[in-house]
């Protein structure tokens, strides 16, 4: 059964066009632009959501031609995108594309680079509204966004924007001070701190699923919630990015941003619509009002894994300490499981489960609401006990909606779980990275981190970054393939609950 995918985009956002701008992509040779930032562009112009007139300036360290990075980026579409490359058309957006052999460190490429968008703006007379996309090393954005600043490139007449990937600082300390520079060059409101968790179409749903739905406001009442549960498992390994990933961990690789961002979107529960800075608002209270981990609560509210050898879709892979680029004597965690608490009115009380890790048994992203059972007065039916109610929000890799009830079975005097599912069209649902390239081209903030959330997570992350420092916390093992550590199990299992 499918649902349609209801828009989550403000009412003063939905129907406007972007206007004529030059998108300035800082790391154009890189992988994130080859997967997804070109196909996502791609697929907006495809859509008449791209500008009548606009400029693309990919910037990079290796010497290309226009042409040969035109060419790059057609193959990328090729490879990548989501939708058929269609030949009308092609060459005109590729002919938008332009190439400048760019070294961060070095003052003259600003030159230079400044004098290619202005060549572009006058050619397509377009107005100086530019869009910074710095995908590059956490270390070279305070170097950008100051020379961007001292060079002119980014004082135009018209708008700027700069959209920065995490990881936005690797501890508070670091994010308050990257944040202090970025602030010398760029206003907070021009600041786009990405998250593509929050382009995720169901994650974006979750502002309005409850307004637009008043069966599932029904269910979202204090006194019928037992637990909610936010999973994000992948079966990967730690691949290529070794050197990032195992001073990074599953706990600022995962939890700091994506995590923390799925716990404040689930906990929103905006019965009435909102506006951005209400929908911002609400998320730094909810972080806010989140308990901290501390003291003895750290030994039963956090499980801090890594994983072993085991055997995933049927192939031996190694463990992590095994894996290319890791110190064999890496205490790095590879898996989090931790159990939460907000401290507010509507959710005080009500745990919330998280968990995720690498090379587990299955790729899923999903959040799952486990509702109350009713008094022993219908315990002639269940001798073996009956399944609770599940509301399941699959976020990926199929975005679907599913409710778990029990139904009689005629033959015998039992009930047994049964469960109706609603599916999106996943194919033709556009990728995160889409709905927030278009959101920044609008100017519309609502699904990026504003800098009170990254510091707050931050603040509530740090403290477990020192525990981790000083091995307060043991950390625990789990087989490649499996669902994670028995710990984890034991976390649940000691509310008398399991993961679903």
């Amino acid at each position: 059964m499918q649902f349609n995918n209801f828009s989550s985009q403000p009412e003063e956002h939905s129907e406007r066009n972007a206007q004529g701008m030059t998108v300035v992509l800082f790391g154009a040779t890189g992988d994130l632009a080859k997967r997804k930032l070109f196909p996502a562009l791609y697929n907006l112009y495809l859509e008449n959501k791209m500008p009548e007139a606009f400029s693309v300036v990919g910037l990079g360290r290796t010497p290309y031609t226009d042409d040969v990075f035109q060419t790059k980026v057609e193959q990328s579409l090729r490879t990548y995108s989501r939708r058929t490359v269609e030949e009308e058309g092609l060459h005109q957006f590729l002919s938008s594309f332009r190439y400048c052999t760019f070294d961060a460190t070095e003052t003259t490429s600003y030159v230079k680079l400044n004098g290619l968008i202005e060549q572009r703006e006058q050619e397509l007379e377009i107005p100086e509204n530019r869009l910074f996309y710095l995908s590059v090393a956490p270390g070279l954005i305070d170097v950008i966004t100051s020379n961007l600043n001292t060079s002119g490139v980014s004082q135009t007449s018209g708008w700027k924007r700069l959209i920065v990937e995490k990881p936005f600082g690797s501890d508070l300390a670091s994010a308050r001070e990257l944040n202090q520079k970025l602030r010398i060059a760029f206003h907070e409101d021009e600041i786009y701190r990405i998250d593509h968790y929050l382009g995720k179409p169901m994650v974006q749903n979750l502002e309005t699923l409850i307004l637009v739905n008043p069966v599932l406001d029904s269910l979202f009442n204090h006194e019928l919630i037992a637990n909610v549960q936010i999973t994000a498992s992948e079966t990967v390994g730690v691949e290529t990015r070794a050197a990032y990933y195992d001073h990074a961990g599953a706990i600022r690789d995962m939890v700091q941003n994506h995590m923390l961002q799925l716990v404040m979107m689930t906990a929103l529960h905006l019965p009435k619509k909102a506006q951005p800075e209400e929908i911002r608002s609400k998320k730094v209270e909810i972080m806010e009002a989140l308990r901290p981990i501390q003291g003895e609560n750290l030994q039963t509210d956090l499980i801090r894994a890594q994983y072993g050898e085991g055997d995933l879709f049927g192939i031996d892979v190694p463990a992590y300490r095994e894996e290319p680029g890791v110190p064999h004597s890496s205490m790095n965690d590879t898996y989090i499981a931790a159990r939460l608490f907000i401290d507010n009115e509507f959710w005080k009380g009500i745990p919330f489960y998280i968990r995720t890790g690498k090379r587990l048994d299955k790729k899923s992203t999903r959040i799952v609401f486990e509702f109350k059972e009713r008094p022993a007065q219908l315990e002639d039916y269940r001798p073996e006990g009956l399944a609770p109610n599940l509301l399941i929000l699959e976020i990926s890799p199929n975005e679907s909606i599913s409710l778990q009830v029990n139904m009689k079975d005629p033959s015998a005097n039992k009930f047994k779980p049964s469960t109706i599912t609603f599916t999106t069209n996943s194919s033709n649902q556009p990728e995160a990275y889409e709905l927030l390239l278009h959101d920044a081209m609008l100017g519309n903030a609502t699904f990026f981190a504003n800098w009170k959330e990254v510091e707050l997570s931050w603040q509530w992350i740090q403290p477990l970054l020192e525990a981790f420092e000083e091995n307060q916390l043991p950390l625990v093992t789990y087989a490649a393939g499996s669902t994670g550590p028995k710990e984890a199990k034991q976390l649940l299992a000691n509310d008398h609950a399991n993961w679903w």
